[in-house]
């Protein structure tokens, strides 16, 4: 099979190209060339590049050329932006994608979305494929990653197999941004209380290899045609003893003191008003807002039934292996304190 994998200087995007290639594949990747290829280049001559911005038709009109399958796993992730900027990276770049695999006769079409399309402040527990959109979504990031979403389903055709897979809280090898990263900094730092005192959050997460063997097992199938599918780990956490956990098996120090709810609340208040201004909004990350709150507070755990249906999904990597595999790859860069270093 010949693939064109999307994201791939990144986290979850280089964990594609590896199965890819473990699969026999041949893999081109689109990247820019300003990108961090420092994990690809490792692989030598085993890729095809493909140089461009997802946001030009032209340059991912060539991409796509003599392609069977497309995984699109790029995309604008962080918190703060214009509207203009997610939409671009998120929705534009979903449609030069599709146009392209249209236009190329691409067989088959996995886009990575995510739950956070369903934050809203509220526990979901055991969520399902049947769950509704929300009427409004919790920031640019949740709106644009469902319109991409809704647009990539709606593609499907017997010409053009489109599907949506949505793994929660990836985590894993070669991470240095996503949610643990951070969590681990700020427990090192002793700088994470706990936002949910008394209460046992319970979360899904996905090992980053968990998502990266769905991606394939999806593509393989005959019957996921314009559907979406939740993609987690096997086991689900508790959010604050998981963490626990985490600090104890790292060696740093455990959570240490609560946040009053009512506290917090206005403190979100406060913070979300003065991130209004132009520049704090399109340029940083504010402190803490309610969608990354309610990452901490909420339960959020979802059923993978349906992928284990139609696409035999069977998550391989347990956490506790996918743990020791995280801790042997941090060493293998520097140790802790050099990877915490470089936490963005």
């Amino acid at each position: 099979m010949r693939v064109l994998i999307t994201g791939a200087a990144g986290f979850l995007g280089s964990h594609i190209v590896d199965r890819c290639l473990n699969q026999g594949d041949n893999a081109r990747v689109i990247v820019r060339k300003s990108s961090d290829l420092s994990y690809l280049k490792t692989l030598g001559d085993k890729i095809e590049y493909s140089f461009g911005d997802l946001t030009d038709r032209l340059a991912v009109a060539k991409a796509a050329s003599d392609i069977d399958v497309i995984y699109h796993s790029a995309g604008r992730v962080t918190d703060f932006g214009s509207y203009d900027d997610f939409f671009s990276a998120n929705v534009l770049a979903t449609r030069n994608l599709l146009e392209a695999a249209r236009e190329n006769g691409v067989g088959r079409f996995v886009f990575v979305s995510s739950p956070s399309i369903f934050a809203d402040r509220q526990d979901h527990l055991n969520m399902d494929e049947t769950a509704p959109y929300p009427k409004r979504f919790a920031n640019y990031y949740a709106e644009t990653k469902a319109i991409s979403e809704q647009e990539v389903l709606a593609a499907n055709s017997p010409s053009l197999i489109t599907c949506s897979l949505r793994p929660r809280g990836v985590w894993g090898p070669r991470d240095k941004s996503g949610f643990l990263p951070k969590l681990l900094a700020s427990m090192a730092k002793g700088k994470l209380k706990n936002l949910a005192p008394g209460k046992k959050v319970q979360a899904s997460i996905c090992h980053v290899q968990n998502i990266a063997d769905a991606c394939l097992a999806a593509a393989a199938s005959a019957h996921v045609g314009g559907q979406a599918y939740f993609i987690t780990d096997r086991e689900t956490i508790v959010l604050w003893e998981f963490l626990d956990e985490l600090a104890e098996y790292f060696g740093i120090p455990k959570v240490e003191g609560a946040i009053n709810p009512k506290v917090l609340k206005i403190l979100i208040e406060v913070i979300e008003a003065v991130w209004t201004l132009p520049n704090l909004k399109a340029k940083r990350s504010p402190p803490i807002s309610r969608y990354a709150a309610g990452l901490l507070i909420q339960d959020g755990t979802f059923s993978i039934d349906k992928a284990k249906q139609d696409f035999g999904y069977d998550p391989s990597i347990s956490q506790k292996k996918g743990l020791a595999d995280l801790k042997a790859w941090i060493e293998s860069t520097g140790g802790l304190q050099d990877f915490l270093r470089h936490v963005s």
